[in-house]
């Protein structure tokens, strides 16, 4: 094993069945096409499939396109049905999409785009694939926050649509942060049955569209200053594959780049905020993400 985990520390996946959202492009693209190269049944979970359809022909390996849209409740529901018919067990589940400083929109069931996307569109998808999970040994639930979990960043209970006010900053931060307290509550019911983890990961700063609706502000200097803020898709999404594939790994870990300011590097285990580990909130938290999206988990009926 190298000191500097790489691609080529991967090991081997066959056997394994592993669904990306937003797999067709950027980070969830570049992490799909690692694990299928190392032989894992990889499941493109995207809202276009034609884009999907496109990234897994440039994939070597065993790749299949999923219609999923994480806006959409009725979607989410109807995609974790077609891959529960599909596959009798799920390995790896990476959450994986997500959208960035979007201007105000609402998902299709009303909830503030960047929180409804990022966060209760992934713990609906979880809650509705994880029965698949449980009985397999080893298998993983990955999900990508962002060090934008530390900016502005705090959930807002009494507003957590943003329908008072709105700063496309903090609502990502709330969602970024909604991403590790699922992760580590998450982690916390799962210990006891010993057969799942929940693990988080971050890319550091990833030269991916993501960033096109960044404030200007922001985005001017980022561009300017890319070759040295900055690193390649394939770089920034090798966090998220230690988390889902390193044998090494511990439920609630969190991985990112490992410079000290976690923007590039090779990944290792990080630190998130002290915010992030509050056990009250992160509660709080998976009561009102139940009720909002009208999913519980298996563990809870």
């Amino acid at each position: 094993m190298h000191i500097d985990w790489t691609e080529q520390d991967i090991p081997d996946q066959h056997g394994r069945v592993a669904i990306v959202t937003g797999g067709n492009a950027g980070l969830g693209f570049h992490a799909a096409r690692m694990l299928a190269e190392r032989g894992a049944t990889v499941v493109l979970a995207v809202r276009d499939p034609r884009k999907g359809e496109a990234a897994a022909a440039l994939i070597s390996g065993d790749v299949s396109v999923q219609a999923l849209d994480l806006t959409s409740l009725d979607s989410i529901r109807s995609a974790a049905e077609e891959l529960r018919s599909t596959h009798s067990r799920i390995d790896l589940l990476i959450n994986n999409a997500g959208v960035m400083y979007t201007p105000r929109r609402t998902t299709e069931d009303g909830f503030e785009l960047q929180f409804g996307t990022n966060h209760l569109g992934h713990f609906a998808l979880t809650g509705l694939l994880l029965d698949r999970m449980l009985p397999v040994p080893g298998s993983r639930i990955v999900t990508v926050s962002s060090t934008g979990h530390r900016i502005r960043a705090a959930i807002h209970f009494d507003d957590l649509n943003w329908e008072r006010s709105y700063s496309r900053v903090a609502a990502y931060g709330q969602a970024k942060l909604a991403n590790l307290m699922f992760t580590y509550e998450l982690q916390r019911r799962l210990a006891p049955l010993g057969t799942t983890i929940a693990v988080a990961a971050h890319p550091g700063i990833s030269n991916t569209e993501l960033l096109r609706h960044t404030p200007s502000v922001v985005r001017r200097p980022v561009t300017w200053l890319a070759p040295l803020l900055t690193q390649a898709p394939e770089k920034g999404a090798l966090p998220t594959v230690r988390a889902a594939a390193d044998p090494s790994v511990l439920g609630g870990q969190y991985y990112g780049p490992g410079n000290r300011s976690e923007t590039r590097g090779y990944p290792r285990v990080v630190a998130s905020s002290p915010e992030s580990y509050d056990l009250a909130t992160q509660r709080r938290l998976w009561s009102a993400s139940e009720e909002l999206t009208g999913v519980t988990f298996p563990f809870d009926r």
